[in-house]
């Protein structure tokens, strides 16, 4: 595999670009040398097959989608509270639409995997190890809610995205108040 990372992190971005822009039919290794104005076969050279290339695009929505430093050690120095975990609960929802296309782009993927078993074990594999991390954080902070509660916010910021990316059906009402009421409905006082 070549080594070179700031050119894999510009093709696995090229590749988010496309699947946000055109969906999966788009994601092509030629489309994404392409976009990222490459020579044809370089996409090749770093990722082997369309596997390869979904793998690398999942590590960089990961790393794009992953709180800063910064951010954690802020949260870190906190009281846990209900204000607390919905401050964290705004800034995921504040990364993934501010990074609109990798959101989008992992959507896409999301559908695909529903069609291709191999992606969808994929995919499953790296959503249970976010989700593992996001609970390993909650209790490390000693944040209110447990596995089951950050497994019904994960549903409800999927859905919450998905209309707001999309077609909202109550664009009048803010983000954060979307967020407010779902931490007020889904954790325990």
């Amino acid at each position: 595999m070549a080594k070179n990372e700031s050119r894999r992190n510009a093709l696995a971005d090229a590749g988010i670009a496309l699947l946000a822009a055109e969906g999966s039919r788009g994601l092509t290794h030629r489309a994404v040398d392409e976009r990222a104005g490459v020579p044809i076969g370089t996409t090749s050279n770093y990722f082997r097959s369309r596997d390869a290339l979904i793998a690398g695009l999942f590590e960089r929505i990961g790393a794009r989608l992953a709180p800063t430093p910064d951010d954690l050690a802020r949260r870190v120095s906190e009281t846990p509270s209900r204000a607390l975990f919905a401050d964290y609960v705004r800034d995921i929802v504040r990364r993934l639409s501010t990074e609109r296309e990798v959101t989008l782009a992992l959507f896409e993927l999301r559908l695909e995997s529903a069609r291709r078993p191999e992606l969808a074990a994929m995919m499953a594999a790296w959503q249970r190890a976010g989700f593992d991390g996001d609970v390993a954080f909650n209790q490390a902070a000693g944040l209110p809610g447990g596995r089951r509660e950050i497994a019904l916010f994960h549903y409800a910021i999927d859905g919450l995205l998905l209309d707001r990316l999309t077609s909202p059906i109550d664009p009048d009402t803010s983000t954060d108040e979307v967020v407010d009421a779902l931490v007020d409905g889904l954790l325990p006082e």
